[in-house]
C-alpha cells in the first residue's frame, strides 16, 4: 500500500496529496472535540467554569492538532496571506468615513420621501380611477 492517497479535485489544476497520518491527526482532532462537547453536557452537575476551561482546552488541542496537517497548514497560510492583503488596505479616515455616512443617510431619507409621494401619487390614481 502506498503511503498517499492521491485526490483529484476537478475544480483545482493541481493534485492533492492526503497522506495517512493526515486523516488519523484530522478524525484525532474531531475525536478530542466531541468527546470534549459531550463531556461538558456530561457534567452538568460540575462547576460551569471548570467546565468551560476543560471544553475551551480541549478545542484549543484540537485546533493544533488539525493545523499540523497538510490542508490545516494550507488554512493557516490562507489566513496568514488575507492579514497581509488587509495590511494593505488603505483605510477611509473618520471624517471620509462620517461624510460618506452622511451622504448615504440622506439618500436614504430621500428615497424614501420619493417612494412615499409615488405611493400617495398612485393610490390617489387609483381612488380616483374606482371610484
Amino acid at each position: 500500500m502506498c503511503e498517499a492517497e492521491i485526490c483529484m479535485n476537478p475544480t483545482k489544476p493541481e493534485t492533492q496529496v492526503l497522506y495517512r497520518t493526515d486523516n488519523f491527526k484530522l478524525i484525532g482532532a474531531g475525536a478530542i472535540a466531541l468527546i470534549a462537547l459531550t463531556a461538558f453536557y456530561l457534567f452538568a452537575g460540575h462547576s460551569l467554569l471548570v467546565r468551560v476551561i476543560g471544553l475551551l482546552v480541549a478545542f484549543s488541542v484540537a485546533v493544533v492538532i488539525a493545523l499540523k496537517t497538510t490542508p490545516g497548514a494550507e488554512i493557516l497560510e490562507f489566513i496568514q496571506g488575507a492579514r497581509t492583503e488587509v495590511r494593505k488596505v488603505v483605510w477611509p479616515t473618520r471624517a471620509e468615513t462620517t461624510q460618506t455616512t452622511l451622504i448615504v443617510i440622506a439618500m436614504v431619507v430621500i428615497m424614501g420621501l420619493l417612494l412615499w409621494l409615488l405611493d400617495v401619487v398612485l393610490f390617489w390614481l387609483i381612488r380616483l380611477i374606482t371610484g
